[in-house]
């Protein structure tokens, strides 16, 4: 087996996530800045990642994180709760009335159109799940306990402040201890490192993070602002693609991190905000495992491809133990979220799994 998964009848969950969840807050086809309705959801990078494998996938997942206590925060739990994920290790912080000490996140995202980009505009100082720090979850609990056969966080979360990065220390500490996989998603966000240290600092805290890690996501902008890697004489372009550049990459990374058992990445050519031309690769065991191309894929809704494709290819390793699928079931359910509205995936394993053998966008009825 590639991965020494732990046996289901053990374990409550089949995965945890670990990471902040806020309520986006959704213009439809306006513009933030012009927007009088907002249509809410929930979202957060690593949180998707689990409502993926258990909306789409039928996997049995949990979150944890932190919310304010007030109504806001049981909007959240109550959109979370609608996806099917387990929200009993939730972290509930008594609200102060006015969000002075704590408060929940907002995210307003408008979607991309044509030569105009999407926008995400984040309000979330002072959040509960930012505040976590190292002792305020039982890992003891969460992994031995209750039980978990993969644990998935990643560098968002690991942003938000000195002591979630902290916490992500200690909870990839304890999940190895209980024999937990782990993956990681470097999920790079300039704006979040800016002001504590830019990249400087966000190499200093995945590099800290980066020996616990089994299953290390990313793309190739992740691999160099995160680890210091670099895909060279490459373009990263898809109709470009040198697959001996990502190749060499990969191998720098895996000689550097001998502990990563899969290293995989999304592949993206933005030919406007609405087509893109899409894939990805993995690397497991010196060999690279190439997903096939969807170009020209239409795009709704970019935001949460790449959680999408990081639940599909988990839900892949875990179940066929083949690298080549696991990347296809990732790069299919990246491409069918993205074609819906909001964070999460709408998407039914039955859906990826034809458009994996080839299914057609023909009306069916």
């Amino acid at each position: 087996m590639l991965l020494d998964l732990r046996a289901k009848d053990t374990c409550r969950y089949d995965a945890v996530s670990l990471g902040e969840i806020m309520l986006r807050l959704d213009p439809g086809d306006s513009r933030v800045r012009c927007a009088r309705s907002f249509r809410a959801w929930e979202g957060g990078g690593e949180y998707n990642v689990a409502r993926g494998l258990r909306r789409c996938f039928g996997m049995d997942t949990g979150v944890v994180t932190a919310l304010a206590q007030n109504d806001v925060g049981y909007l959240i739990e109550d959109l979370i709760l609608q996806g099917g994920v387990d929200t009993s290790m939730i972290r509930w912080v008594p609200f102060d009335g006015i969000g002075r000490k704590v408060r929940n996140g907002l995210n307003f995202t408008e979607r991309g159109f044509g030569v105009r980009g999407a926008l995400g505009v984040s309000d979330r100082a002072n959040t509960a799940a930012s505040q976590l720090k190292p002792g305020d979850v039982d890992w003891d609990d969460v992994f031995g306990r209750r039980g978990a056969r993969w644990f998935h966080t990643g560098g968002i979360f690991a942003a938000l402040s000195e002591t979630t990065a902290e916490v992500v220390i200690e909870a990839v500490k304890a999940a190895k201890r209980y024999g937990t996989i782990v993956s990681y998603d470097l999920n790079y966000r300039a704006s979040l490192w800016r002001d504590i240290g830019g990249q400087e600092k966000a190499r200093a805290v995945n590099r800290e993070i980066a020996p616990y890690i089994d299953v290390m996501i990313g793309n190739e902008e992740d691999f160099t602002a995160c680890l210091g890697f670099e895909v060279k004489g490459n373009d990263a372009k898809l109709k470009k693609l040198d697959l001996d550049g990502y190749r060499a990459m990969m191998d720098e990374v895996a000689a550097a991190y001998p502990n990563f058992k899969v290293i995989a990445t999304t592949l993206r050519e933005v030919c406007s905000a609405t087509v893109n031309n899409w894939s990805a690769m993995a690397w497991c065991g010196g060999k690279i495992y190439k997903a096939k191309d969807y170009p020209l894929l239409e795009i709704y809704d970019r935001v949460g491809g790449g959680d999408s494709f990081a639940s599909g290819l988990i839900y892949g390793l875990m179940t066929t133990d083949d690298v080549e699928k696991a990347v296809n079931y990732g790069a299919a359910h990246g491409a069918l979220a993205m074609t819906t509205p909001g964070d999460t995936s709408m998407a039914r394993r039955n859906e990826v799994e034809s458009l994996m053998s080839g299914g057609s966008a023909r009306v069916q009825r």
